[in-house]
């Protein structure tokens, strides 16, 4: 427990595991198109959220998140430069290049998976927790001026995207990796 004394604060109403602050999620990549479907596996399938240029966005809201992680989490994805700017240097962000944002809940994302070898989801908020929260941050962006697109809360979805670069960004509201 030596990890959540130093870091004070960022532990102090988590949930911890092992020593360590969970907290929301974001697993963010930067796409050239990207696409959420639901349906059964034979038959229609309905695009529940579709963009072009832009960052897919898969979100994990853990147990004991508030207010302050969802903000955290928005103002980076709102601000992150990871486009390319005329020198190819990553120095833009998805408003400045005129993206989109496909906002997906995934719930796995608060997995622990390092002891056994099947997943624990203790630490994942209870969908009435976690839905608001995704909810508010839709709200959040959509406020950052960004065109939000997103899944469907609390349904399988297939998700396909083609990454650019690629860019795989990892985000922490409590800044623990």
């Amino acid at each position: 427990m030596e990890l959540a004394r130093l870091l004070g604060p960022v532990a102090y109403e988590s949930s911890e595991v092992f020593g360590y602050a969970l907290r929301m999620r974001a697993v963010v990549q930067r796409v050239r198109e990207a696409q959420v479907e639901i349906g059964p596996e034979t038959g229609d399938r309905e695009v529940v959220g579709q963009i072009g240029r832009g960052l897919m966005v898969l979100l994990g809201v853990v147990d004991g998140d508030s207010a302050a992680d969802r903000s955290y989490i928005a103002s980076k994805l709102a601000g992150l430069r990871i486009f390319e700017d005329d020198e190819g240097k990553m120095n833009r962000s998805v408003s400045d290049v005129g993206g989109a944002v496909l906002l997906v809940s995934q719930f796995t994302l608060a997995g622990d998976a390092r002891k056994g070898r099947r997943p624990s989801f203790v630490e994942a908020a209870a969908p009435e927790v976690a839905e608001p929260m995704y909810d508010a941050l839709v709200e959040d962006l959509r406020n950052e001026g960004l065109d939000v697109q997103t899944g469907r809360f609390r349904t399988h979805m297939r998700v396909s995207l083609v990454n650019e670069g690629p860019v795989t960004i990892l985000l922490d509201s409590r800044k623990t990796f």
